[in-house]
């Protein structure tokens, strides 16, 4: 009697690996302001108001007199029509102040650090607009013809003024743009401003 081995069982096919996916780039928004300033003035006025309030009204329940300025306000306001100058004047000031107090409650007003680009969704960067001016001035100096450059970094422009002592202006303006584009992109800004440039000879003396 005669057997056959049995066959060996096969290896389990690998599934094949897929790449895995690669996330995709938080939006870069803009940084927000402390306004320190701001808050503390308000802050401040109205714990002052509230104080002086607070203390006429505990004097009065005291049996002691109102303060002076209460009983004028109080009498201003009973008398005064709606239509006067000054009660116009005062609602218009406090209205702006309460459009003010909300624009700058809905606004980011850091206007001086540029966001740059998320490549990370947990980490957020910023740079501030004189060092990405610098930088850009670095770039511009390296240009052959350059003798000085000032940048100017905005939101939407990099402005960049250079003065070139000799080679053609064309060409020096070509190869500014070029490199002055290469230190944009390298910057890795969020939002990267456009170069603006322009190129003059220098002054005559006398």
């Amino acid at each position: 009697m005669t057997t056959t081995p049995a066959p060996a069982p096969s290896a389990p096919a690998r599934e094949e690996e897929k790449p895995h996916d690669t996330a995709p780039a938080a939006r870069a928004r803009r940084f927000w302001a402390v306004r320190r300033v701001p808050a503390a003035l308000l802050a401040a006025v109205v714990l002052g108001g509230a104080g002086l309030l607070l203390y006429d009204v505990a004097a009065v329940r005291a049996d002691h007199s109102a303060m002076a300025w209460r009983k004028e306000t109080a009498d201003g306001l009973a008398t005064e029509s709606l239509d006067s100058t000054w009660v116009l004047a005062g609602a218009s000031l406090a209205a702006l102040l309460g459009l003010w107090l909300l624009f700058l409650a809905l606004t980011p007003g850091l206007r001086s650090v540029l966001p740059m680009r998320r490549d990370h969704p947990d980490v957020r960067a910023g740079l501030d607009r004189k060092a990405a001016a610098l930088i850009l001035r670095d770039r511009a100096m390296e240009v052959s013809g350059v003798q000085s450059a000032k940048v100017r970094v905005r939101r939407s422009k990099a402005a960049v003024r250079a003065v070139s002592h000799f080679r053609d202006l064309d060409e020096v303006r070509t190869d500014l743009e070029r490199a002055i584009a290469t230190g944009v992109d390298e910057l890795g800004l969020a939002r990267p401003p456009a170069p603006k440039v322009r190129v003059a000879r220098p002054p005559r003396k006398g």
